[in-house]
């Protein structure tokens, strides 16, 4: 059964080194967490360092402004890796393209400086993917039309965010991976690089190093998320601990009847998508 830990206190001792989450966990798209950034703010001032592992689509250095936009303290972390970094290895190998770009204009850093071009779907070479044009108003169904020429061209999709769906403040919005999936489904190609996939994780890991001075013993390192076919699927198949952050995108889907956390409704949870996590806690506290 998943142990449920009252806080981050609990578990500080027992590791060198922490892979957090950022949207769900630190933040919800409209504003950040105080409690959970207070608990990454002492366990870096007074145990180790904290490595975001996000599946931001752009790179970490356009991240780091919306950080600061949502009031999530410096204090609160060491350093930050995203899929934007991990994916863009995996543009730069096919450029010059052309590719079908999917996705908001915000995420065009995520392509700069890589010489690809842009082309309609019946002339790409290959699919990148950020997420919907338009995640306000659109879902992966409009998209399937679309779908149907290319996934039948056998053309590879690159998402950069592997991410089905994030919390924006109250809404539940779709992310880069629910396309992706659909691509799948409709027999067409997909190639990611952020969580759960190696990649990412490589990145995060060699951050660790190079903070610690060290590489981190795998049992040393803890893994904070609240997605579960991302962060705690990535977590188990690194071998890593995973802290479950319940109540992030899955609402009251951990909760028991009085209102609480449930260890055997996480486990249920957890179950379903068939991954474990070592902990579990509603929101991320010390």
């Amino acid at each position: 059964m998943t142990a449920l830990p009252a806080g981050l206190a609990d578990l500080a001792d027992h590791y060198d080194v922490l892979l957090s989450d950022v949207w769900g966990v630190i933040h919800n798209g409209r504003e950040s967490f105080a409690d959970a950034c207070a608990a990454l703010a002492r366990y870096r001032a007074e145990r180790g360092p904290v490595v975001l592992i996000s599946n931001s689509p752009r790179p970490a250095h356009d991240v780091i402004p919306q950080l600061d936009e949502l009031g999530v303290p410096r204090e609160a972390w060491s350093t930050l890796v995203t899929s934007g970094d991990a994916t863009r290895m995996l543009l730069a190998e096919r450029s010059p393209g052309p590719a079908w770009i999917i996705g908001p204009e915000r995420d065009g850093t995520l392509y700069e400086g890589l010489g690809l071009t842009s082309a309609e779907p019946d002339k790409a070479a290959f699919i990148a993917v950020t997420g919907p044009y338009d995640d306000e108003i659109e879902t992966p169904e409009d998209y399937r039309a679309r779908f149907v020429e290319p996934a039948s061209r056998q053309l590879t999709m690159i998402c950069a965010n592997p991410d089905r769906v994030v919390q924006r403040g109250s809404k539940l919005i779709y992310c880069g991976g629910a396309l992706a999936d659909l691509y799948r489904d409709m027999g067409g190609r997909v190639q990611m690089a952020g969580k759960p996939y190696p990649a990412i994780y490589d990145l995060a890991l060699a951050e660790a190093e190079r903070l610690l001075g060290r590489a981190p013993a795998p049992a040393r390192v803890l893994c904070i998320g609240d997605g579960v076919h991302t962060d705690v699927q990535g977590a188990e198949d690194q071998g890593l601990d995973c802290l479950f952050i319940a109540k992030g995108i899955h609402g009251d889907a951990a909760m028991g009847p009085d209102g609480r956390l449930s260890a055997p409704a996480v486990d249920a949870l957890l179950a379903a998508e068939g991954v474990k996590a070592r902990y579990a806690m509603a929101d991320l506290v010390w």
